[in-house]
């Protein structure tokens, strides 16, 4: 979520000391990163917010500790040490695409199924940033930020229609 231009960062005064510089797979910005678990309906598990330069490993462990199962997630998120601990620590079961410079990993035929439905993340974040308005430029106060943040989440919740994943051929297969 960046919360200024690029241009403006080092003039920048309403979020020094929260905000950050961080990098995404297209270019720099100023501000903080949003986290998202959903499930296989779309809606939301658990979300939290970090400062734009906080590794985005770092928060998972508190985003799942209260969940169980498969987690699917983006190459941002790879790490053999994350996978192994979310294992043994909530027996999660943790997938995402190699980066390029990993080697590939033989995995079930509905799981290698379900990693290419995490598209419906990047619909959710779309969503948020366009329908919800998470993101503008302009704030006047950290507290309106959090305020403007939560109301788009609140909004996202009440959709009727949420992106999800068409489960039925997965359940009829496992039953």
């Amino acid at each position: 979520l960046q919360v200024c231009h690029n241009r403006r960062i080092s003039r920048h005064k309403v979020f020094e000391g929260l905000a950050a510089r961080g990098k995404t797979s297209v270019d720099w910005f100023f501000g903080f990163k949003l986290h998202l678990v959903v499930n296989e309906l779309g809606q939301l598990l658990n979300v939290t917010l970090t400062p734009g330069n906080i590794d985005d490993r770092k928060p998972v462990p508190d985003l799942l500790h209260e969940l169980f199962g498969k987690i699917f997630g983006d190459r941002a998120y790879v790490c053999e040490k994350l996978a192994s601990q979310l294992l043994q620590d909530f027996g999660i079961q943790f997938f995402a695409k190699p980066r390029r410079n990993m080697k590939n990993k033989l995995m079930l035929l509905h799981d290698k199924l379900l990693s290419r439905k995490r598209s419906i993340i990047e619909t959710i974040n779309d969503q948020l940033k366009n329908i919800s308005q998470i993101e503008h430029s302009r704030h006047r106060s950290p507290v309106n930020f959090c305020v403007n943040v939560l109301c788009g989440l609140i909004a996202y919740c009440h959709q009727p229609n949420k992106p999800s994943l068409q489960m039925e051929w997965l359940l009829s297969q496992t039953a």
